[in-house]
């Protein structure tokens, strides 16, 4: 797959938070779902990544990000996969936080950046379904 993959992405319909949490923090009960849920943990930092309704009122998270799925599973041979969601996202002034799982790759884009972000992947060729 070469930097112009056209991909059929989804709008997943929650609103998501990005926390960082001290790296020896055991992951705490909240974080742990039944939805989109991402969890990594470095030397530097415990990362994660879950619907907003999860976090207890206290979380210091940066919250209002919507998430977008490629449809997969994707085959690990392929290349340009975020590129060619970089490329226009970033043409068009869009922030992303991109993720990926064994089967496909996410973008996370902030929410009041989602209806630009759709329009600059669409004019790309991509098709994204909301």
């Amino acid at each position: 797959m070469s930097a112009r993959a056209l991909l059929t992405l989804a709008v997943l319909p929650d609103r998501y938070a990005i926390c960082r949490l001290d790296p020896k923090t055991p992951v705490p009960e909240w974080a742990i779902g039944d939805d989109f849920v991402s969890i990594s943990r470095t030397r530097d930092e415990l990362s994660i990544v879950c619907p907003e309704r999860n976090l207890p009122q206290e979380a210091s998270c940066s919250r209002g990000w919507r998430i977008l799925k490629c449809e997969g599973p994707l085959d690990y041979t392929l290349t340009g996969i975020i590129a060619s969601l970089a490329e226009p996202l970033a043409d068009a002034g869009v922030s992303i936080f991109p993720l990926a799982t064994h089967d496909t790759d996410y973008v996370l884009i902030k929410e009041p950046q989602l209806d630009l972000a759709i329009q600059a992947l669409t004019g790309y060729g991509h098709a994204v379904r909301v």
